[in-house]
């Protein structure tokens, strides 16, 4: 009885979700995996949940050793399904309203140095001779390097993203959010070489992928960990993709781009988000000054 209730809401939460508010099958899935589990730790009918009951889940979560982000990624999860299932009459009142999560413990990303990318860049360069997977394999760190992209977002790139005049891609990112990110010289010609083999790996069917895999399909995003993983390695700061992410937006702030560009870039909805990428700038600055200053 308890399993069907919540199956039913948790059914009719999904296509809320996925038709309703037209989020992505990631978020989707990413939310209802949160929802879920509160389903299974807590073993009582939706209807029955209470504050007190949430706020004994919330507590065996931190006694477990889960991350903060995690908790708290879960909670925001919790009452947004709650919320929903008010609104919609499907439970009497909200036990989630005040539930409280537990701070975010921020930490600084990790982001490789500038000539780390430089070093995994000229070693991709290096096998271009290998063949077209080489060609696209720098063509990939060029872009996330250059445009500060996410993973998804490359994967997701068509070849008619990209505008070759005003050095420019068009990015579709959270929430089908579109904007525009500059390319450099480095990423337009990269571009440039892979487009000129990527036939002879493309397939029908892919013909508008940018970036496709070995078998001629579109790329799949941990083809592309992998790609930046192996490179990154090379220079001994090995990183995922949102390394080189957040070593464009480091480098940026450390060139004297201002803030809210380099916001728009990256795409975030609030200048708070982006505003890590001072402090880590700011730590860097700290650092030479203790290394080189004869009186740090």
């Amino acid at each position: 009885m308890t399993r069907g209730a919540w199956d039913v809401l948790l059914g009719e939460y999904e296509d809320h979700l996925r038709l309703g508010r037209q989020l992505s099958a990631n978020t989707v899935r990413a939310y209802m995996t949160d929802v879920r589990q509160l389903a299974h730790a807590l073993q009582i009918a939706p209807q029955n949940v209470t504050l007190q009951s949430l706020r004994g889940w919330l507590a065996k979560l931190l006694e477990s050793g889960s991350a903060s982000s995690t908790v708290q990624r879960r909670v925001a999860a919790v009452r947004g399904f709650f919320a929903w299932a008010t609104e919609q009459s499907l439970i009497s009142e909200n036990p989630a309203v005040r539930l409280r999560s537990p701070k975010k413990t921020r930490r600084l990303p990790v982001v490789p140095a500038q000539r780390d990318v430089e070093e995994a860049m000229a070693s991709t360069q290096a096998r271009k001779e290998e063949g077209p997977l080489a060609i696209r394999d720098l063509a990939i760190l060029e872009v996330l390097y250059a445009g500060g992209i996410r993973v998804a977002e490359l994967c997701s790139l068509d070849l008619a993203d990209v505008d070759d005049e005003r050095g420019l891609l068009r990015v579709v990112g959270k929430g089908n959010k579109e904007r525009a990110v500059p390319m450099g010289a480095p990423a337009r010609a990269a571009l440039a070489a892979w487009r000129s083999v990527r036939s002879s790996l493309a397939r029908q069917g892919n013909s508008n992928a940018l970036f496709v895999g070995a078998r001629g399909g579109r790329i799949d995003p941990r083809v592309a960990r992998r790609v930046v993983h192996q490179a990154t390695s090379t220079s001994g700061s090995e990183v995922a993709p949102h390394g080189l992410r957040h070593a464009m937006a480091t480098h940026l702030l450390e060139g004297g781009a201002d803030l809210r560009s380099v916001q728009e870039i990256l795409g975030h909805a609030s200048v708070a988000t982006t505003q890590i990428y001072t402090h880590v700038s700011a730590e860097r600055l700290r650092a030479a000054f203790r290394q080189a200053h004869p009186r740090a």
